[in-house]
């Protein structure tokens, strides 16, 4: 088989695997397509997580017709027992002849085991094919796996002048109703939506996802999550009725009765170290990846986000930009005191940009 047909299939598992982009969490996003003499003879993709994965889905929409065939998976079999058997074993009874990964599994339990024990049983593989375009497909999953944090995407609403809201604090709306909507894309495929307390008590806002869903396909509604350091949160802020659930981070460790109100409109609070007054950041990332937070949503003001920003934390920007002035009085993106020097600045690597309705959307990594 050529190597062009082997980038035709593995881009069919890499479509197949997005069809998992809102619902596959705390799992990655996985696509499998099997071939035999140059016939698609089986296709699957992991939808949920406890459900089977792609692998299996395929093997089960090709039945006799799997042995021999070649399987194009976005990523390396699992060998080993989770909420469901390994792959490995299915592909190996299947009779698979060639399995061909577009990345190893980030997964320690996993990381080349899985290849090793297809290879060991007799069947050609090899790794690598499109393995970036797989990796982007999962940037949380991966980085969870390699860093034990979540990947942190920072969502910003500006003017062409970079303006988030007006030195009153009026903010709504800065972008129009097609960047709004995007937005709830971007939120619903995330694992946690993160905010800071100033936010709350500024904006009282839902932090739900809010899309048109079939009545039987409910839209899965990411964990809420609050950097509250004094534990301010109202008992009556509007988030703590919306549906899913909500996480407080507080550096208070007494029980008080403003903790067990929360807790009785449904909240769950942990308490964290604080640093220099405020939630030491890195035991916050790496309480969210102890909790399988795979990708971040960050929608907070200026301080937390620069906060994130300055510290590292933030690996990607999802900036919507206005056609719009709002003038220098208004507010910026990020809160960075001590940026003096041009050898100080934030580097960014900008990844995409296209229009959203009236406004223009732009995707930028944080280099580091």
């Amino acid at each position: 088989m050529d190597i062009n047909s082997d980038h035709k299939y593995m881009g069919r598992a890499l479509e197949l695997a997005a069809r998992g982009l809102y619902t596959t969490d705390p799992n990655p996003r996985v696509g499998c397509v099997l071939v035999r003499d140059g016939e698609v003879v089986g296709e699957g993709w992991h939808a949920r997580a406890g459900g089977p994965h792609a692998e299996i889905n395929a093997l089960r929409a090709a039945g006799d017709r799997a042995d021999g065939a070649t399987a194009y998976v976005t990523l390396e079999p699992c060998c080993h027992h989770g909420r469901t058997p390994p792959c490995t074993g299915a592909l190996i009874s299947a009779g698979v002849r060639r399995v061909i990964a577009a990345m190893e599994d980030p997964n320690p339990q996993v990381g080349g085991a899985g290849l090793k024990a297809l290879q060991t049983a007799g069947i050609e593989v090899h790794a690598g094919l499109l393995a970036t375009e797989a990796e982007r497909l999962n940037p949380g999953f991966v980085m969870r796996m390699r860093a034990g944090r979540p990947w942190v995407r920072c969502k910003l609403a500006m003017s062409l002048d970079g303006r988030t809201a007006m030195a009153s604090g009026e903010s709504r709306w800065i972008t129009g109703a097609d960047a709004r909507r995007d937005v709830h894309r971007w939120r619903a495929r995330s694992s946690a939506i993160l905010t800071g307390i100033g936010t709350v008590l500024a904006d009282d806002p839902l932090l739900t996802v809010r899309l048109d869903q079939a009545d039987d396909d409910p839209v899965r509604q990411p964990l809420r999550v609050i950097l509250d350091t004094r534990l301010n949160t109202p008992p009556e802020a509007r988030l703590l009725g919306a549906p899913g659930e909500t996480l407080i981070l507080t550096g208070v460790h007494d029980d008080s009765d403003g903790r067990a109100r929360l807790r009785d409109k449904g909240a769950s609070i942990i308490t964290l170290p604080v640093e220099d007054g405020r939630l030491d950041l890195a035991a916050v990332m790496r309480h969210l990846g102890r909790m399988e937070i795979n990708e971040l949503h960050l929608e907070a003001g200026a301080r937390l986000s620069g906060a994130l920003l300055a510290g590292g934390w933030v690996d990607e920007l999802l900036v919507y930009m206005a056609p719009h002035l709002m003038g220098d009085a208004a507010r910026g993106l990020f809160s960075l005191p001590g940026l003096e020097r041009m050898a100080q600045r934030i580097e960014l690597s900008i990844d995409d940009i296209r229009a959203v309705g009236r406004d223009w959307r732009i995707s930028a990594s944080v280099k580091k």
